[in-house]
């Protein structure tokens, strides 16, 4: 077992001066997220922890893809896909640290991970034009769980998880938008 560090701010080590056999308090653990009324932080949390997993089922559905699609315009969508599940990493890092930054938990490992999503749409068929589709869903479910997730994140005083939605759901609209003309053509 490791010795808990405990950081202290400047103006508290000063007022500890030379005192010796004097030992700060250690932080409270974090919280892992309960089930909760709406509109709560607790609920909130669960939110987002829940969005966290679902990001993370994309950049695992987008990975795959990337590495299963073949056709005509393999470069472009290869290319494309794989800037997308380096952005899925990127936007559940960005989440998961928002949450943490709240002073919760996450899940452990990808069972607890899969607990908490809500489940994507799974390709089932290796046709170019319907793995794309499916992914095409995804993100525009993911757009819309941001869509729900923003207010809430006002209600709950959360501005930098209120601002990240927004952005989130450029990212994913932006990205359905691309997909879709990409299959208009193909």
């Amino acid at each position: 077992m490791y010795a808990q560090e405990i950081r202290m701010l400047p103006q508290e080590q000063q007022s500890l001066g030379n005192q010796t056999g004097v030992t700060p308090e250690p932080q409270a653990k974090p919280k892992a997220p309960g089930k909760s009324k709406n509109g709560d932080v607790g609920a909130f949390i669960q939110q987002c922890i829940s969005l966290a997993s679902y990001l993370k089922e994309l950049q695992t559905q987008a990975h795959l893809i990337h590495l299963n699609y073949e056709g005509s315009n393999f470069l472009g969508v290869h290319g494309f896909l794989k800037d997308q599940y380096e952005a899925h990493l990127e936007q559940f890092d960005t989440l998961s640290e928002f949450i943490r930054s709240m002073d919760y938990l996450l899940p452990l490992c990808s069972k607890g991970l899969a607990d908490a999503s809500p489940g994507i749409q799974h390709c089932t068929s290796y046709k170019n034009t319907e793995m794309l589709a499916v992914y095409y869903k995804n993100l525009e479910e993911l757009g819309m769980k941001t869509k729900k997730l923003e207010p809430v994140a006002a209600k709950v005083g959360a501005i930098d998880i209120q601002n990240y939605m927004a952005d989130l759901c450029g990212q994913a609209f932006k990205a359905a938008w691309m997909i879709k003309a990409t299959l208009r053509n193909g």
